[in-house]
Order: structure tokens, then C-alpha cells, then sequence
């Protein structure tokens, strides 16, 4: 802390330090409410994405998986579409492993549009990834794999 020597530092107040301090304090609470809002933005976007390479990467570390299992549920979910933008479908399949695990992936409509519930067959996945399901029985012709 220094001492009041009785004369004006030699320096001449920045331009930040005249606009901070002629700026009304109701102007000041909001640029820093303001800020803190940007940043609390911003934290959001990196950590979603962060998250999304650490589940990207560990996805394609995972080993690839064919397991034998039934379909037990299908589902969707349809987003967007009011005033002029268009609607979108994700589609969601849940599959029931022979050790009576469950896994829900979501899948491409071609592959949702060709499985019933109660489907028996296999599924291939890798990590969080659906990667096919070919159906057991006379019915697998024609279900290709992604």
C-alpha cells in the first residue's frame, strides 16, 4: 500500500480507469452481470463439447461387440418443427442382452422401421455406437448392417 506523498502519480489514468469511474453504477452491475452471463455461456459450449470428444474417443477405443439379444423397446422422438422449420426424428431401440442387461441406442430409421419388438438376434455395437442388429431366423434377409 503506498503512501499519500501529497502529488498526483506521474501517470495519467488509463482510458478504462476514466470510463469505470464516470460510468453510473446501475451501467456497472450490468456490464458485470453481463460478463458473467458470457462466460457461464461459454463454460456450457466447451464443456459439451469436451464431453462429446471424451465420449467420441472412448467410443472408438471401445472393442467391437456382437452379443446375442431380444428387442424389448422402441421409441422416438421428434424435435423442431414449429413456424418454418422442419421436424426431426431420432429413433431409439432397447435391447435386452442374454445376461438380462438392457442398452438403448439410437438408431438409423432404416434399421428402426425393420425391427418388431420381441426380435430375437444380434446386436453389434462399439461403445455407445450402434453398429447392426441381424435378426435370428428366416427374417434376416434383407436387414443390413450400418
Amino acid at each position: 500500500m503506498k503512501l499519500w506523498s501529497g502529488q498526483f502519480p506521474s501517470e495519467p489514468p488509463s482510458g478504462l480507469e476514466l470510463f469505470w469511474q464516470d460510468t453510473p453504477s446501475f451501467f456497472r452491475i450490468f456490464i458485470i452481470i453481463f460478463a458473467v452471463v458470457a462466460v457461464g455461456i461459454l463454460s456450457a459450449i466447451l464443456y459439451s463439447l469436451f464431453k462429446g470428444i471424451k465420449q467420441w474417443s472412448a467410443n472408438n477405443a471401445s472393442e467391437l461387440v456382437t452379443a446375442p439379444c431380444t428387442v424389448v423397446a422402441k421409441r422416438f422422438k421428434v424435435y423442431g418443427g414449429s413456424g418454418d422449420t422442419s421436424a426431426s426424428t431420432n429413433y431409439y431401440v432397447t435391447y435386452e442382452l442374454q445376461n438380462g442387461a438392457r442398452i438403448e441406442f439410437e438408431v438409423p430409421d432404416q434399421s428402426y422401421g425393420l425391427m418388431v419388438e420381441g426380435d430375437r438376434g444380434e446386436l453389434t455395437y462399439q461403445g455407445t455406437r450402434f453398429k447392426g442388429f441381424k435378426r435370428a431366423g428366416d427374417r434376416a434377409a434383407g436387414h443390413a448392417e450400418r
